[in-house]
This record gives structure tokens, C-alpha cells and sequence, in this order.
């Protein structure tokens, strides 16, 4: 309908960063068994969702790598192919199927499916609140720690490229920024946020979600 990287730069959310040393496998694995009361974000992506309309269930995997030189958040580019979210920056995920056990399950398949994360690798250590898509998605957010060594195989079709964005950045507000776009079927004003790391472009509903998990972990 638009295209966000053409959005001029509004404000800058600018929160302080989640504390550096706090970037750690074990310190995550406590927050999530231990969490601190915290808010999570209301934003416009899921003012605009039609009351009437059922959302269709779906789940994501956040995949927090432990590297040597400190964690990092896998992503993936999606196929300029498909019909929902075509090019997008996301995580690995997809709509749930009547055969997987939980949401929990669903991001797992899907990771496997989409870019070849075997289960043995995946340490889920807890989830975030739904969200809700423009596109009529109620998206699970299911955060976990990936130990490597481990192989990756992007699905064709599906998704065009892998990689990684050092946690450390993504959760610092100074690289969160806010713009707003006049929706051209007449829906309103949009807002939403953009995470842009060198030539990757992060916003809508994968920056929203990774919005949420930094107020998570700053609680």
C-alpha cells in the first residue's frame, strides 16, 4: 500500500538500552522464569484490525543466537513472492495447522520449514503477548536461545535471505524510530516504528513485537 523506507522519520522512541551485561543466555532465561510487571504496547497496527474480523492464529520464533561476541536476533527476508508481507523483514513463522499441539509448536515447525532450525537447537524459554496484524493474523511471539553449531536452509519461495542483528542493537531505543504514513485507502493515520540495521529495513508488525520484548526485558 506504501512504501515505509519513503516515510519520513517522525520522533525517536529513545529509551535508554536494556543494560549490556544483561544480554546474557542466563540472565534471559530468568527474566522470562521470573518476569517483572510490564506493559506491553498498543500500537496502530492493531487499532486499525476490524472488531468483527476472527483473527487467524499464527505463531512466530525469536530466535536469540548465543555467539561468542554476544547474542543475536535471527531473521529472516521474506519471498517478494508471497501474498501477505512480501519482501518484509521477519521472524521465521506462519499460520498455525490443525496438527501442531500449541503455538509453541507451530513456531517450531515453522522455523524448521522455513529456513531448516532443527528443534535440538531451539531452547523456548517463554512467550510475548499476541499480536494482532492489519492483515488479520493473531501472531504468538515465542522467544528462544539457539546454541550454535547449526545448519540453516532457506525455503525457496518462501524466504530470500538469513541473518543475524546484534541484540545489543535492537534493544536500544535511540535506533527505534517512529513514522507515520495517511493510509491511501482512507483508513486514517499510521503509525508505526522502523528498526533499519545496515541495509535491512525492520518495521511493522516484526518491529512492534521486538518493541515488546524490549520493554520486556527493561521492566
Amino acid at each position: 500500500m506504501f512504501d515505509p523506507e519513503r516515510i519520513p522519520v517522525e520522533s525517536i522512541a529513545g529509551e535508554r538500552s536494556v543494560n549490556a551485561e544483561n544480554l546474557t543466555s542466563f540472565w534471559l532465561r530468568q527474566r522470562f522464569a521470573v518476569p517483572e510487571d510490564w506493559s506491553h504496547e498498543l500500537l496502530d497496527e492493531n487499532l486499525f484490525t476490524a472488531p468483527a474480523r476472527v483473527p487467524r492464529p499464527a505463531s512466530v520464533l525469536l530466535p536469540i543466537v548465543a555467539r561468542s561476541q554476544g547474542l543475536t536476533m535471527l531473521l529472516t527476508q521474506r519471498s517478494a513472492n508471497l501474498t501477505d508481507h512480501p519482501g518484509q523483514i521477519s521472524f521465521p513463522g506462519g499460520r498455525a495447522d490443525a496438527g501442531d499441539l500449541s503455538a509453541i509448536d507451530t513456531a517450531l515447525r515453522e522455523a524448521e520449514e522455513e529456513i531448516g532450525l532443527a528443534r535440538r537447537h531451539i531452547e523456548v524459554i517463554g512467550t510475548l503477548p499476541d499480536y494482532i496484524t492489519m492483515t488479520g493474523y493473531q501472531i504468538t511471539p515465542v522467544v528462544a536461545l539457539v546454541e550454535p553449531p547449526f545448519d540453516l536452509r532457506a525455503e525457496p519461495g518462501e524466504v530470500d535471505e538469513i541473518f543475524e542483528v546484534p541484540l545489543s542493537f535492537l534493544m536500544n531505543g535511540m535506533h527505534h524510530e517512529r513514522r507515520a504514513v495517511m493510509l491511501p485507502d482512507g483508513s486514517g493515520r499510521r503509525l508505526f516504528y522502523a528498526m533499519p540495521y545496515e541495509r535491512f529495513f525492520i518495521w511493522g508488525a516484526t518491529a512492534g513485537i521486538l518493541r515488546n520484548l524490549f520493554h520486556f526485558l527493561r521492566a
